[in-house]
């Protein structure tokens, strides 16, 4: 196995809550009003040092898309997922972004956010932007 060289990020940086890898800036946050098992999370159209897992088709609560696990390149956490494919034509600007559940990442002023055991949803997305 190779030696693995993550990329450092400078800005407001989202980050593994797990071991601090960056993963994301704030400024290419597109959507704060998604929800995952978890409660809230973020739609972001570009992160960084994550590697992806098997693609496959999800019912989330905007319809069926093709998504993919996307997890830290450092420890392996599981921290969102990523749009492959959206079947809604109005789900189309998801497609290539990807979303960070808040429980699974740091913010940018090191803030841990914590999971909201009162919310319960079946399928993990966002109806609006």
């Amino acid at each position: 196995m190779g030696r693995l060289f993550a990329l450092n990020l400078e800005g407001n940086i989202y980050s593994c809550k797990h071991c601090g890898t960056h993963l994301a800036l704030s400024e290419n946050i597109v959507s704060k009003s998604f929800q995952c098992r978890h409660g809230k999370a973020y739609l972001f159209r570009k992160v960084v040092n994550v590697t992806s897992g098997e693609i496959e088709n999800r019912m989330m609560m905007t319809g069926m898309h093709t998504v993919a696990d996307i997890f830290c390149v450092c420890c392996g956490s599981n921290v969102g997922w990523k749009y492959e494919t959206a079947h809604e034509m109005s789900q189309k600007y998801k497609e290539g972004k990807s979303v960070l559940e808040r429980f699974k990442i740091c913010g940018p002023d090191g803030s841990h956010y914590s999971a909201s055991h009162d919310i319960h949803v079946a399928g993990s997305d966002a109806d609006d932007v």
